[in-house]
């Protein structure tokens, strides 16, 4: 079992990092054979500007450059994503949701040009979304920040893309230790519920046979 656990804080001393490291360590610690990859966006100097050949892409005018290729084949790779950030103006920083306008294309992530309906491609990867807050819970709890987040990030990214978020943690940085020991049981928990299912082709739906033969990947496990 894979995880890739994208980071985006430019700061590599920061406890965004601090709390993706505790994540991994959790993840290995719940089994012999799992494995994590950190996906520090800011140190690989990942380009979040969304540019006119973005538009091209997403209006299909254009193929992914290589630089977004790799970036799809990385997620492709993994079983879990995991989302490590703080909290800029009540969202993602713009690191983030750069490489989210970029990355998750049309017709890789979603598709809903090729027919009269939303193709929802992304339902084999749970998501674990981390965000770490420098406002306290009452300004939170008092103007519904944290809801509207969920409600932007969780339903109109990840929905639309048919990926489920199976974690969604607001952690405070006004108590580290707190982050730090949620994080590790949060690695810890990632594949914990994850049953192994092996997929036997002669056994596929005529649905999964065509994702296979499309390139989309079918669902290689269940959530008990």
């Amino acid at each position: 079992m894979h995880a890739l656990i994208v980071v985006a804080n430019p700061n590599p001393k920061s406890l965004t990092h601090r709390v993706a490291e505790q994540i991994a360590d959790g993840v290995s610690l719940n089994g012999q054979y799992n494995t994590t990859e950190i996906a520090d966006l800011a140190a690989e100097k990942f380009d979040p500007s969304y540019t006119l050949e973005d538009v091209d892409v997403l209006q299909g005018k254009a193929n992914p450059t290589p630089e977004i290729l790799a970036e799809q084949r990385r997620i492709g790779r993994a079983d879990a994503l995991v989302l490590v950030h703080p909290v800029y103006w009540w969202s993602f920083p713009a690191l983030l949701k750069g490489w989210i306008d970029r990355v998750f294309t049309n017709g890789w992530a979603y598709d809903d040009t090729s027919s009269d309906r939303l193709i929802k491609k992304l339902r084999y990867l749970p998501v674990h979304i981390i965000s770490i807050a420098g406002a306290g819970i009452r300004t939170y709890a008092r103007h519904g920040y944290y809801g509207a987040m969920k409600t932007q990030i969780n339903h109109g990214i990840f929905d639309y893309c048919g990926a489920p978020v199976k974690t969604s943690e607001l952690m405070f940085q006004s108590d580290p230790e707190s982050c730090l020991k949620t994080a590790h049981n949060i690695g810890q928990k990632i594949f914990a519920t994850q049953v192994e299912r092996i997929v036997d082709e002669s056994r596929l739906t005529k649905t999964d046979r065509l994702s296979c033969e499309s390139g989309v990947r079918p669902r290689r496990f269940d959530y008990v």
